[in-house]
């Protein structure tokens, strides 16, 4: 079984949160012992917003990818319970089910249960991205 990120790099939905995967720490991390669980953006998510601010940044681009990550391995059935998940970020992420769908932060989960050897992946239809002063005004949203 590969790791969340030999799995994520094999992904062809997924290129786009691989490839930026190899800039940082936390490709590492996510080779790691673990158990973690992350929330990786489709390509299609990515292709909704913005980042080119956070592409010349390394610290907000590495702010912007650990909020995606969650330290345990949590199912998909175990994320719709829950109201708040603490990121690697450090920041929480917001959790809802509505209608059948998990719902978190601005997306949803539209491919889950991705088991690694080290944790789970959840594939979101969304860039989720943490409140930081001088990003994206009050929203915290694109």
């Amino acid at each position: 079984m590969k790791t969340i990120t030999e799995t994520v790099i094999s992904e062809s939905s997924c290129k786009t949160f691989a490839n930026a995967l190899n800039t940082l720490d936390l490709a590492e991390t996510l080779r790691g012992e673990g158990p973690f669980t992350l929330f990786v953006p489709s390509d299609e998510a990515f292709a909704k917003v913005n980042l080119s601010d956070m592409l010349n940044d390394g610290k907000k681009l590495k702010e912007a990818f650990t909020y995606h990550v969650l330290e345990g391995k949590y199912m998909a059935a175990e994320v719709a319970v829950m109201e708040h998940a603490h990121t690697l970020n450090v920041k929480p992420l917001t959790i809802r089910e509505k209608d059948g769908e998990i719902l978190i932060d601005n997306g949803k989960i539209v491919r889950s249960d991705i088991e690694c050897s080290n944790g789970v992946i959840h594939v979101v239809d969304a860039v989720f991205l943490p409140q930081l002063s001088g990003w994206y005004g009050d929203s915290g949203c694109c």
